[in-house]
């Protein structure tokens, strides 16, 4: 179906607020999916379109965060296979049970995901002195996290960012950059699934994937320079209104 100027005009402008939001250690999906449901997608169709539109944060992100990303390349191969790994599982869940039954719990996670996310500090020291196998914990958090993102990815932004805070690099624009490179890995492989099997709104992907890479070109500039503190609750902050959003659309 052909989309109004106005409603292209507004989901334009909404990837690139996504893009900036979640690419700064925000969650793109708190722009993004109800941007979608606004020009009058429905449910299923919107998550969908999240999930592919998502793709085009990577490329700009990964071409922003060169300095971050030589940091922390010891972690990524490992990580982003897992991440690719734990979406596909996901979207091929999603293709095979629909999207009610995680949008019960949808809301949940994503407020876990926040909370993990403000006492990360804590648990970062915690587990150092209690953990031998960071790595490993780390795989296995990025393929865990990644099986609901590519099932229902909103939310899934926060939860990539807390695990990778604890389990990688305590600093946040390091673990920033990783988070939006286990997602980009993640979002290519629900891309690949779900174009070939789901109903696609192509009109609407292109204008948000459009906004999105935008948005993401300056997210990463943002994370750099804004001080760890702020970057972490204000991600926690759009996390729980995430959370509440997605609340509300359950009942």
């Amino acid at each position: 179906m052909p989309m109004a100027p106005p409603d292209i005009a507004f989901l334009l402008v909404a990837g690139v607020v996504a893009g900036v939001i979640g690419t700064a250690g925000g969650i793109t999906s708190l722009v993004s999916y109800p941007a979608l449901l606004a020009v009058g997608l429905p449910a299923y169709e919107a998550n969908v379109a999240n999930l592919i539109a998502g793709v085009a944060c990577w490329p700009a992100s990964a071409l922003v965060s060169r300095p971050e990303l030589r940091a922390v390349r010891a972690h990524l191969p490992v990580g982003m296979a897992a991440a690719a790994a734990g979406a596909a599982a996901g979207s091929g869940l999603l293709l095979v049970t629909g999207s009610d039954l995680f949008r019960q719990l949808v809301p949940f996670l994503v407020v876990a995901g926040s909370c993990v996310l403000l006492a990360a500090p804590r648990l970062t020291s915690w587990y150092a002195k209690t953990s031998r196998d960071r790595a490993r914990s780390a795989t296995f958090a990025v393929a865990l996290i990644s099986v609901y993102g590519g099932y229902f990815g909103a939310g899934s932004g926060v939860m990539l960012l807390a695990a990778t805070l604890v389990l990688t690099s305590p600093r946040i624009a390091e673990a920033n950059a990783s988070k939006n490179m286990y997602l980009g890995a993640g979002g290519v492989a629900s891309a690949l699934i779900l174009t070939t099997a789901a109903p696609v709104p192509w009109t609407s992907v292109a204008v948000l994937a459009g906004g999105l890479l935008v948005g993401s070109l300056l997210g990463p500039i943002l994370a750099r320079r804004l001080p760890a503190g702020i970057i972490r609750w204000a991600a926690a902050i759009l996390g729980f209104a995430l959370g509440v959003i997605l609340f509300v659309d359950t009942l």
